[in-house]
């Protein structure tokens, strides 16, 4: 007998439909998997032998053929042990009601006693089920609430076959959908942080560079001594940020969702992403990669925050295959039958020290590194890459008399509204342009248009070039910077104050800064 089960495969944040059709021939002994299935795919007959068997079915002991259509895709993972046991439980006429059976979607990785166990990418098949009109999904317990936030679909969570098998034979019934009201969940969780600016003491000048980076998007480094606080600060730059739309939260939960990221029984993403990836990391581990592409930490942060703590600790060919998705806010993984886009559009908040010993330019403390070092330490970071920075904010230590002090600084709410303010000030002025949302995203065109400058500035921002030597990259930062000052300030036109504050954050650009 010949049956068909719908099931799903997963492709960059997408997923494709897969009919697994299984046919049991009264001839041959040995079962087969055809349609280009990797070697997780082709041991899952060991262990859908073993569950059907323990849970007191038989395995034929002729010939079974599953195919997986279209069998010119490469087929990999765990997920489809669930589809291909109900089919050959289906085929072999153990299991009844074929017919309902071909009207969900169902995966799920199966143990030697038949327990369901976590699928990778339940959110992005959720989806697709539903565009395929499927009457439901069928998913394991651990995924159901990830894939229950997609409205108009059925989604099942099981724990055991057994679950899958009744939920058939007893006409569909005997399971109930999840239900997840996704709208509360997400607006409830998205201001609940643990850590908050108020905590930081001082500072107040790199807080206001933080705003600005905030408030438009923009790429900053921090530079400072050990224990300056640099890393403190940076990890509190998702308090600040506006909340995700609902929009942003799918798109963000279907990249973690198809890594495997998301905890057991997670639904939405509400909470912007900050991704710290250690100094040791690979090129893959950072743009993605794999024989079949997987999203790394620049797409795990789409919509946050990518934090590289000791910048120049970071091989250079790491660095550099940064470059062109700072630019296009996405990556394309390229494989010899495969082309995949991931989203990258993240802020990059860097951190470095100012030389090796880390003292170079402490009010306090001597540098003890030779001569040379500050600039060879520095030139561990290329031009171009330090071109797409906006913000170069030097951090110094803190004072006790701030240490000590009971005042209370702003917190992450007073400053996150002033943040929010600035952004749907840019979210009105770039309504007519698909793709750009802050001032950091802007194009060449829009910067001629949006960013004009009286004659004042023009004169102010003429010396800076010809005086730190700044690229035409490094012009065009320091206006967009110079914008969302503006916008911060609620003001139209960009002022000469507003250029002379964006233009001192491009320190590293200074001649004589490493000596």
């Amino acid at each position: 007998m010949l049956v068909k089960i719908n099931g799903s495969a997963v492709y960059g944040v997408d997923a494709i439909p897969i009919t697994i059709e299984v046919n049991w021939m009264n001839s041959g002994k040995d079962p087969m998997i055809v349609g280009l299935p990797d070697n997780a795919v082709k041991e899952s007959l060991q262990r859908v032998e073993s569950t059907i068997k323990t849970n007191g079915f038989d395995m034929p002991r002729t010939k079974v053929v599953v195919n997986m259509a279209p069998a010119d895709i490469k087929k990999s993972g765990t997920a489809f042990d669930l589809p291909i046991a109900l089919g050959i439980l289906a085929a072999t006429e153990q299991l009844t009601n074929v017919e309902a059976l071909s009207q969900y979607v169902i995966m799920g990785e199966l143990s030697l006693d038949g327990e369901i166990r976590p699928i990778k990418g339940a959110l992005p098949i959720a989806i697709q089920a539903r565009k395929d009109t499927m009457k439901g999904l069928i998913v394991p317990a651990a995924n159901a609430r990830e894939a229950g936030i997609v409205n108009n679909l059925a989604v099942y969570g099981v724990s055991n076959i057994k679950e899958v098998i009744d939920f058939f034979d007893n006409n569909e019934s005997g399971l109930q959908p999840v239900k997840v009201d996704t709208r509360d969940e997400f607006y409830y969780s998205q201001y609940d942080f643990d850590i908050d600016f108020a905590d930081v003491k001082g500072q107040s000048n790199i807080k206001r560079a933080l705003e600005i980076a905030a408030a438009g998007g923009h790429n900053a480094i921090l530079i400072g001594p050990p224990g300056a606080g640099k890393t403190m600060l940076a990890k509190r730059i998702p308090t600040i940020l506006p909340p995700l739309s609902l929009h942003e939260a799918l798109e963000t939960t279907k990249i973690h969702s198809v890594a495997g990221k998301l905890p057991e029984h997670a639904t939405l993403v509400s909470k912007r992403p900050f991704r710290s990836p250690h100094h040791t990391i690979s090129d893959a581990g950072l743009i993605g990669g794999g024989s079949v592409p997987q999203p790394g930490e620049i797409s795990l942060a789409h919509n946050g925050v990518l934090f590289l703590d000791e910048l120049p600790e970071f091989k250079r060919t790491v660095l550099e295959v940064m470059r062109q998705p700072m630019e296009e806010r996405r990556v394309t993984i390229s494989r010899a039958k495969v082309a995949l886009d991931f989203p990258a559009s993240f802020m990059l908040i860097a951190s470095m020290n100012p030389c090796p010993c880390g003292f170079y330019n402490h009010p306090e403390r001597e540098c003890t590194c030779p001569p040379g070092a500050v600039q060879k330490y520095l030139n561990k970071i290329s031009g171009p890459l330090l071109d797409r920075i906006d913000l170069h904010v030097e951090v110094t230590p803190v004072p006790f008399t701030q240490l000590s002090s009971l005042d209370k600084p702003d917190g992450s709410a007073i400053i996150r509204e002033r943040v929010i303010v600035a952004r749907d000030i840019q979210a009105t002025r770039y309504k007519d342009t698909p793709g750009t949302y802050n001032n950091a995203q802007m194009s060449s065109k829009q910067l001629k248009e949006i960013c004009i400058i009286d004659t004042v500035g023009q004169n102010l921002l003429k010396a800076a070039m010809h005086k730190l030597n700044l690229s035409a990259r490094a012009y065009d930062r320091i206006l967009k910077v110079s914008r969302t000052i503006a916008d911060l300030a609620g003001s139209e036109q960009i002022k000469a104050e507003h250029l002379a504050e964006a233009i001192q954050y491009r320190s590293l650009d200074r001649e004589g800064w490493a000596g």
